[in-house]
């Protein structure tokens, strides 16, 4: 089953974008963010340590050292930023990656991504999201139209297909779009990033003229 939710500043339109799903990876997203605005992190500059729990939970979706940002942060710490962050229908979870989230939740979130993060680490967290390793760059990556800047994580829980989702954020200038594809029950994980690109491909077609 496959949910979408699009946004810009001014506009929003989606297809089951409040079904609630497994968060898997894309939860790593929030974790970064939420990680970088802890009162002893965010005014100070990153140190060694910060960079070797954050650099590969995202770019490589390390599941260690999202279990330790998590544990650092705790599910209630957790569950405040995502409400801080207009995810409504967050719910966390024991095991972060069946904490539920939704489509409109997560395009919520990714519209205002680089404004959650405390200016002193914007360009850092940024990067990582622009910078996810190759064998990882699947749908929407696959897709993203020129002359657009792709910021992205993706979910695939074990690799089994039973979840494969992505969140985006897309820039241009002034112009910002942001993505989020929730898919259940692929049958594979190669079946569910088929399904991410088709569904991404149709969703930044004409992109050009959606900006704002």
């Amino acid at each position: 089953m496959v949910a979408f939710s699009v946004r810009t500043e001014r506009r929003a339109w989606g297809h089951r974008d409040k079904r609630g799903v497994p968060a898997a990876s894309t939860l790593k997203a929030l974790l970064l963010v939420a990680y970088l605005r802890r009162p002893q992190v965010r005014a100070r500059p990153l140190r060694r340590a910060d960079r070797a729990l954050l650099g590969p939970m995202v770019r490589r979706s390390d599941d260690v050292t999202a279990t330790r940002v998590r544990d650092l942060l705790g599910n209630a710490g957790l569950a405040r930023f995502a409400r801080r962050a207009g995810m409504e229908r967050f719910r966390p979870h024991p095991i972060w990656g069946l904490s539920r989230v939704d489509a409109h939740g997560l395009a919520t979130f990714m519209l205002h991504v680089d404004r959650l993060v405390p200016p002193r680490h914007r360009a850092y967290a940024m990067t990582l999201l622009r910078t996810v390793v190759p064998r990882q760059r699947w749908g929407i990556a696959r897709v993203a139209p020129s002359g657009w800047r792709l910021y992205f994580k993706g979910g695939w829980g074990s690799g089994t297909g039973r979840v494969d989702h992505q969140v985006a954020l897309l820039t241009r200038g002034d112009e910002r779009v942001a993505v989020a594809i929730t898919t259940t029950q692929n049958g594979s994980h190669a079946a569910g990033k088929r399904t991410l690109r088709g569904v991404a491909s149709r969703l930044v077609r004409g992109l050009e003229r959606v900006g704002g």
